[in-house]
């Protein structure tokens, strides 16, 4: 399969570039902001017909939700993957336009934002942990489809005919597109569940139940693909070689948490 080629910067103005990979993000908060406000207001799909907050307060809600992306987001990719180099370069751990984010560390951010937003209305923050796990796999979709452009996180080599030659792989071999696998499993076929159970099944008037799903269906996600993604270079200093890599640990807590999520969920009476 040729590789697009797209260049990854969308507009360069002297110093200043707008790239996809910002896009994605801001694409992703604003597209959720709006899905969100379908789901807020119908308050029938909520349990007691209460909603964590108005859907009017979503939008007040996207700054935070730009803010605990990006803060954990790079947080969790210090932390997580590059800890040594930035211990000696800490001046760079600020430098965002260099690249370098962790979807886990974004995830926490968010929560913790979400949490203290939701906390100030008087809502109910396990409802608002379900909206977040309804519109996530927006962002997430749109996110792994510029990592595709950028030519980063691929997979490993493979002769099925639909790999792909990335310019950025020194190789140049056949490869595992990683990314759209993820976009499609974590991003699109996610979406559509959580859609279904949202709008149809009532998985809403359960608190904490649509959080639970879109935990453990990520988590499984990323960890079958992790099977085929190349593990970050930054992995060796932490677990050394072998198969297990550094995107399985992190997503082994996110699916006990939906574990966990889902029997709280169901042991409880249905709103």
């Amino acid at each position: 399969m040729p590789f697009p080629n797209i260049d990854p910067i969308v507009l360069q103005l002297g110093p200043f570039a707008v790239r996809w990979y910002a896009l994605g993000y801001l694409a992703g908060v604003f597209l959720g902001a709006w899905y969100s406000t379908t789901l807020l207001k119908r308050l029938a799909l909520w349990a007691d017909n209460r909603p964590p907050f108005p859907a009017a307060a979503i939008w007040d809600f996207a700054f935070w939700a730009v803010i605990g992306i990006v803060v954990g987001g790079r947080t969790g990719y210090v932390l997580f993957y590059n800890l040594p180099y930035y211990a000696s370069h800490p001046a760079e751990i600020i430098a965002l336009w260099d690249g370098g984010m962790a979807f886990h560390g974004g995830l926490v951010g968010i929560l913790i934002a979400m949490a203290l937003f939701t906390r100030a209305r008087g809502g109910r923050i396990l409802s608002s942990f379900d909206l977040l796990g309804a519109i996530g796999t927006i962002g997430i979709f749109l996110v792994r489809i510029t990592n595709f452009i950028n030519g980063e996180l691929y997979g490993a080599p493979t002769d099925l005919p639909w790999g792909v030659v990335f310019p950025t792989d020194p190789e140049g071999l056949p490869r595992h597109p990683t990314q759209l696998y993820e976009a499609a499993l974590e991003g699109l076929l996610l979406f559509l569940l959580v859609m279904l159970g949202t709008r149809h099944l009532g998985w809403l008037k359960r608190p904490g139940l649509t959080a639970g799903i879109f935990g453990i269906g990520y988590a499984l996600s990323r960890i079958l693909v992790e099977f085929v993604r190349l593990p970050d270079i930054q992995l060796g200093y932490l677990l050394g070689t072998g198969w297990l890599t550094m995107g399985m640990v992190l997503s082994l807590p996110i699916l006990a948490a939906g574990i966990a999520l889902v029997v709280y969920a169901m042991a409880r009476p249905r709103g």
